[in-house]
């Protein structure tokens, strides 16, 4: 039996053969496979409906889109498909939302790609540490926000991390081999690492240049839950974007003028090697078992593309998003009949 991935490529095979003319193979990181398009050809990979106003809304709003966006597989991609879009039907989206996420929700007045914060001081680089980066590029940006307004009259955010076809939310970059960490082993211990962070954690020992000492761990405070459960620091091995967006959502939360943030993950429930992947980690379904580690301002959330899909289809009274459905159902497997 085919895994997810495989089973993704061979679709994306298909729809491509089925829906653009030139089937010229396309390279990504040294590879050349079908389902990667030419660079040149990224837009035929965007639904109909948004292909004019995305490329306008990147270059407005400065967002810089993945490097990926020629590959077929691309969660970024999906993201802008399946989200982006209903900046036109706000209506919509905070019906959903207010289901699956918070009830407190009342309205949704902005979706926006790869979001930072408007004032200066709530931007990832002071609040995290991390170097000057852009949207979209050498910081930590959620996929999507959702901008919304709660029935208390105060503003909210739920930041959203996209995935489609990963098989985790990746390793921590202070593991990496070349950032010349002196002892690796010592992230496979959490109670060493929870116990005495500032010399355990060599996110915090950098100041070297970019390398600036990020402070992800000054907003994350761990319940006794995680202490039961942890065998690794969470972000070690497959849990490193999980981790930066909850301490960017906890910043927030603190630090902002919110009534409510929330870091959240939006998935494909076919993928169950990313549901796994935290296995490792002592968390079994990371839908269940990431939000019990933290206790603080921000929550935590999770919604799958399928729900999203099919709250589109119950709730399209007016056949507006038709069009849209048959897109989703050819080119990513989602949703059922569209009825007309």
């Amino acid at each position: 039996m085919e895994d997810f991935d495989e089973y993704v490529g061979n679709l994306q095979i298909s729809w491509r053969r089925s829906h653009i003319g030139d089937q010229t193979p396309g390279e990504q990181n040294g590879q050349m496979r079908p389902w990667i398009l030419p660079n040149s050809l990224w837009k035929q990979g965007l639904w109909p409906g948004i292909k004019e106003s995305l490329p306008n809304y990147l270059d407005q709003s400065r967002v810089q889109k993945h490097d990926g966006v020629h590959n077929l597989k691309s969660s970024w991609m999906l993201c802008a498909n399946l989200y982006f879009p209903f900046s036109e039907d706000r209506p919509l989206v905070a019906g959903f939302l207010r289901k699956h996420v918070s009830p407190s929700i009342e309205t949704v007045e902005g979706i926006e790609l790869e979001y930072e914060d408007d004032r200066p001081d709530l931007k990832p680089a002071p609040l995290l540490g991390e170097p000057q980066g852009q949207r979209g590029r050498n910081q930590t940006s959620p996929d999507v926000a959702f901008i919304v307004r709660l029935k208390d009259g105060k503003a909210g955010l739920v930041l959203t991390e996209v995935k489609f076809t990963e098989h985790s939310f990746y390793a921590c970059s202070g593991r990496n081999k070349k950032y010349e960490n002196p002892d690796r082993r010592r992230c496979m211990d959490f109670r060493r690492v929870h116990g005495d962070t500032e010399s355990q954690c060599y996110q915090l020992q950098w100041a070297d240049g970019d390398r600036t000492n990020r402070k992800y761990w000054e907003y994350l405070k761990f319940t006794p839950t995680a202490l039961e459960t942890l065998r690794r620091c969470p972000a070690s091995t497959s849990g490193c974007q999980l981790f930066r967006q909850q301490a960017l959502a906890e910043a927030l939360a603190r630090k902002g003028p919110y009534g409510l943030v929330v870091s959240c993950v939006a998935h494909d429930d076919r993928n169950q090697a990313l549901l796994d992947c935290l296995r490792g980690t002592g968390i079994r379904d990371f839908t269940t078992g990431w939000g019990p580690l933290f206790h603080g301002k921000a929550k935590f959330a999770t919604f799958t593309h399928q729900q999203w899909v099919g709250w589109v289809a119950d709730n399209d009274t007016k056949g507006r998003w038709r069009r849209w459905l048959e897109y989703v159902k050819t080119r990513y497997g989602l949703g059922g009949t569209v009825n007309g």
